[in-house]
């Protein structure tokens, strides 16, 4: 079979087309073959190197996807063959405290498919069950593919960690991104005000389609623009994923017991706080990474009930995974960037 896979960290020159072995099918596993795969910010971050956590090489590359149920093992009496399903990306033992608690990203044995073992950008892969949920019917295996990663990261930030509530304003950036787009769904379906950026004109109309109250040109000032919004008071939510270039902005256009909450450091990790602020304001730093299943199971009902919609923007081959990553890493897309066999 195919698979896209790392052997060493660096630029686009890492990412290889090799030809493997079919993985066997265990006892405790299923057997999938995959049709379409997400790519995330994820993966660039894993192709180049993620400071102070040891990815396993070589790497099978990517996350979450969608396929087809090919072969059950015999210790597993759930699916069916031919079972049309989706990846949900996160490992874990069962015997954590953390995952007994239900709280399954917590535990310090928690991984991602793609990052921390192989992930699911080969023609074929074996997982265990509760790596695989039955895809949502009325989506095509691209669509289905681009959904779970964002949602559930989107979701555990706003839903689990931040508490948005109705009526709060949230400031969302990266309109077009994947968390970005997830996440103004998410905070729509919740009656927040979703103040959103984008870096140019030709954008603001997905912004909207995605369901933004208000959209600004990141490109631009835009703090004061916030304020005016916002009747000079600042947003309760800021969903931050790009670190060091929004940063103080982000705690600029905090209102007084606002809720800062961050999944990434898409512009470095070095970030610096004014504590007197921090203080007097009596604002929250939160800190969030992927989703306990809870999450994960209420996404999944909410795309098969249509309240969350893909957002596929473009579809590359596998072998065509370099052209992929740049495009991702160039910021031309709108939504979700996606690899197919």
């Amino acid at each position: 079979m195919k698979a896209v896979r790392i052997h060493n960290h660096g630029g686009l020159d890492v990412l290889k087309y090799d030809s493997l072995d079919e993985p066997i099918c265990n006892p405790n596993k299923i057997k999938i073959k995959i049709k379409a795969a997400a790519l995330n910010h994820l993966d660039i971050w894993v192709r180049n190197g993620l400071p102070g956590i040891k990815i396993p090489l070589p790497l099978i590359m990517g996350s979450d996807g969608s396929g087809e149920v090919v072969e059950i093992g015999k210790d597993i009496n759930k699916f069916n063959l031919g079972d049309k399903v989706v990846v949900q990306p996160g490992t874990f033992p069962d015997n954590c405290k953390f995952v007994k608690e239900k709280k399954e990203n917590f535990s310090k044995y928690y991984g991602i498919l793609g990052e921390t073992e192989n992930g699911i950008q080969s023609e074929y892969v074996t997982l265990s069950p509760k790596n695989i949920h039955l895809m949502s019917n009325h989506l095509s295996f691209e669509e289905s593919a681009s959904m779970q990663l964002v949602f559930m990261t989107s979701y555990q930030m706003l839903v689990k960690r931040a508490k948005l509530k109705e009526n709060e304003f949230v400031l969302i950036y990266g309109a077009t991104s994947g968390v970005g787009s997830a996440a103004i769904q998410i905070a729509k379906d919740m009656n927040a005000k979703v103040i959103t950026t984008v870096g140019s004109k030709d954008k603001f109309n997905y912004a909207h389609d995605m369901g933004a109250d208000y959209v600004l040109d990141h490109s631009k000032p835009y703090t004061s623009i916030i304020k005016d919004i916002t009747n000079n008071n600042g947003v309760d939510v800021v969903f931050e994923h790009i670190g060091p270039i929004t940063w103080n902005d982000s705690l600029r256009v905090l209102n007084k017991g606002g809720r800062l909450v961050t999944c990434g450091s898409t512009t470095g990790s070095k970030v610096s706080i004014d504590l007197r602020y921090l203080f007097s304001k009596q604002q929250e730093i939160i800190g969030s990474t992927m989703a306990d299943i809870d999450s994960f199971n209420s996404v999944m009902n909410k795309i098969n009930d249509k309240v969350y919609k893909p957002f596929v923007d473009k579809v590359f081959r596998f072998k065509d995974v370099r052209n992929a990553h740049q495009y991702l890493e160039d910021r031309k897309q709108y939504g979700k960037v996606i690899l197919v066999p």
